[in-house]
């Protein structure tokens, strides 16, 4: 029963991690402009910024907050981190200054970079058989966080901007209460370790790429699939604002429709599309759809359509999957961990580049010096890096294969 508690415990607080990634973009382009007194242009420029930021922090603690918790325990690992964010969220509520809300935005990524720490926990109080099916259960916890969040933030900024972010302080405070009762220490005394400064460093992550030579060209293009994946969360709420002039509702609502049909092209389209086409095919079906998606969203004029081209536009989630499923089939048993934590750091490395390229981006076109005016500008670059990334896959199909047969 402890270890169900628990596990609930676990869940809710992936899902409020989740949440506060996604809580803040449908209040952003409102949010932005209020504190900084800056047209739509500028306030995503500053949006940008304040992404990169809470992408910075994820990437550069995710490796020190799960050494720690080797060190010190999960539970005061766990714990610590939602009373911070609690705090964090209130101070957020009542920052009238970009710098706060920068400092806040910090405090955020740092706080909620626990990721590592909640499957350490999974596999502490999980048998072996059992930690497949509790890893997909976490995996499912943070996509409906991530289609919460802005659906509630959405939702909460017709009250008030700030109101999202007074909602997540009361949510991460009740998880944190809940904890205290319901979250014993999973990892004994005799199994702690000391903590290491050169454990513990993110960058250690890209040099290990030398050890797993047959899979540079994939790893690239799961790079550049992930470069251009991150455009939605970089601008899709200054995009909607600025192209069909859309309010923090429907921005909501629209990232919450997205998120649920990626989950659900995820969750019932991977094993039929793999047994029928295999991993390659698959992952060439997603970066074709792809392209076509970052296309339509570059020059689509209509709210309606871009609304219901999302349904169409997930068909592009089966990319990842299928080439994380290739990389694990040519990647030896005793590397696999190894694998995953060079795919953990390329994609934090995307989520930092990806704001501050596409927002400079869409400032320049939406700015009041822009020769045209042209929202959809960042997902025209998107769709060029995918169509390069697509084309270097198929281009060598050989290297491809003979890193699979490994």
């Amino acid at each position: 029963m402890r270890d169900r508690f628990a596990l609930g415990f676990i869940l809710l607080t992936v899902l409020i991690d989740a949440m506060g990634i996604g809580l803040i973009y449908p209040v952003m382009p409102d949010l932005m402009t209020e504190v900084t007194g800056d047209s739509l242009a500028g306030a995503a420029l500053w949006g940008g910024v304040l992404a990169t930021a809470f992408a910075v922090m994820q990437f550069l603690f995710g490796p020190v907050v799960g050494n720690l918790s080797d060190r010190y325990g999960r539970r005061p690992v766990l714990l610590a981190s939602l009373a911070i964010m609690a705090v964090d969220y209130v101070v957020m509520a009542l920052a009238h200054t970009v710098w706060l809300l920068l400092i806040g935005r910090v405090v955020a990524g740092l706080a909620s970079a626990t990721h590592g720490t909640a499957s350490a926990y999974v596999a502490d109080i999980s048998a072996p058989d059992d930690r497949a099916r509790r890893f997909a259960l976490i995996g499912a916890a943070f996509g409906l966080g991530f289609v919460a969040g802005p659906m509630m933030g959405g939702l909460l900024a017709v009250v008030d901007s700030r109101a999202p972010f007074w909602a997540a302080a009361a949510l991460a405070l009740a998880n944190f209460t809940f904890g205290l009762f319901a979250l014993p220490e999973s990892l004994s005394a005799d199994l702690r370790r000391p903590f290491s400064l050169r454990r513990a460093n993110p960058l250690a992550s890209f040099a290990a790429i030398r050890r797993l030579p047959g899979l540079k060209l994939l790893l690239l293009i799961s790079f550049l699939y992930a470069l251009t994946f991150n455009v939605w969360p970089a601008i899709w709420s200054y995009y909607g604002k600025a192209a069909f002039n859309w309010d923090a509702r429907a921005i909501g609502l629209s990232l919450a429709v997205f998120g649920i049909f990626v989950a659900l092209a995820q969750a019932f389209l991977m094993q039929p599309m793999i047994s029928r086409l295999g991993e390659r095919r698959t992952a060439t079906f997603g970066m074709v759809a792809e392209v076509a998606t970052y296309g339509f969203y570059a020059f689509v004029t209509s709210g309606f359509w871009a609304l219901a081209f999302t349904a169409v536009s997930a068909l592009g989630g089966v990319t990842g999957p299928a080439l994380q499923a290739m990389m694990s089939r040519a990647t030896p048993e005793n590397q696999q961990g190894e694998l995953q934590g060079i795919f953990a750091s390329l994609n934090a490395l995307a989520m930092i580049l990806t704001p501050v390229v596409m927002t400079a981006i869409f400032g320049y076109f939406t700015g009041p010096q822009t020769p045209v005016f042209w929202p959809g500008a960042p997902f025209l670059l998107s769709a060029a890096i995918m169509l390069g990334a697509l084309i270097l896959f198929l281009a060598t199909p050989g290297r491809v294969a003979n890193a699979e047969a490994r």
